[in-house]
């Protein structure tokens, strides 16, 4: 159950968040992503960053971490890390794909920080869902109108099996130098996806 929320910087549609869903959980703002709390009526318990994008130190009734723009963490990744020093397991990230590509990949390896220290992680924007797995077994609900893409983050995943989807495979092998897993489908009520190594990248992505 998702635990924490943290709303980025990229651009974000107000109007297709659910704003009752962040009840209950702890939120953090990085840096521009505050104008978005504000727009969705809800109250962070924390804000992070150098604020360039912002262009100002906001005032808000709870902590604020304010960092020098020459930094080498991303204002994302600062709020990333925060959660996970504060104990926090599974994390809803609002407002971190679209826009510049380069951010984009960052929230991408974001991810993977998360990951890595035992915590799961998940970028949700209007149109797509981003996961990134360790090893095993998923199971993932199909979503009406959405594809279903899966790519190797690391040099190559091994012994990938998909059933309850479109295309099925059995005990395959995907690399990161070839997009094997692009636009697939769900087509029952949930596909399960296991693998026995490397890390999947998993996107759902609204079909237009």
């Amino acid at each position: 159950m998702v635990d924490c929320i943290i709303i980025a910087g990229a651009d974000m549609n107000t109007d297709c968040v659910d704003s009752s869903s962040f009840d209950g959980k702890y939120m953090i703002c990085a840096d521009r992503g505050v104008t978005h709390a504000q727009k969705l009526g809800v109250s962070p318990d924390l804000i992070v960053g150098d604020f360039d994008s912002l262009g100002f130190v906001p005032q808000a009734d709870c902590r604020i971490m304010q960092f020098k723009p020459e930094k080498d963490d991303t204002d994302l990744m600062i709020a990333v890390k925060e959660a996970v020093k504060l104990g926090y397991q599974n994390l809803q990230i609002y407002a971190a794909l679209g826009g510049r590509l380069d951010h984009t990949f960052a929230s991408f390896q974001t991810l993977a920080y998360a990951l890595g220290h035992g915590v799961k992680a998940q970028l949700v924007s209007e149109n797509e869902i981003v996961e990134l797995f360790d090893p095993g077994e998923y199971t993932i609900k199909r979503k009406d109108g959405y594809s279903l893409s899966l790519f190797s983050f690391s040099e190559k995943v091994t012994g990938l099996s998909i059933s309850g989807a479109k295309y099925e495979v059995t005990d395959s092998e995907f690399t990161n130098s070839f997009p094997l897993g692009v636009s697939n489908e769900v087509v029952g009520p949930n596909a399960v996806v296991s693998f026995k190594s490397g890390r999947l990248l998993v996107i759902q992505s609204l079909l237009q």
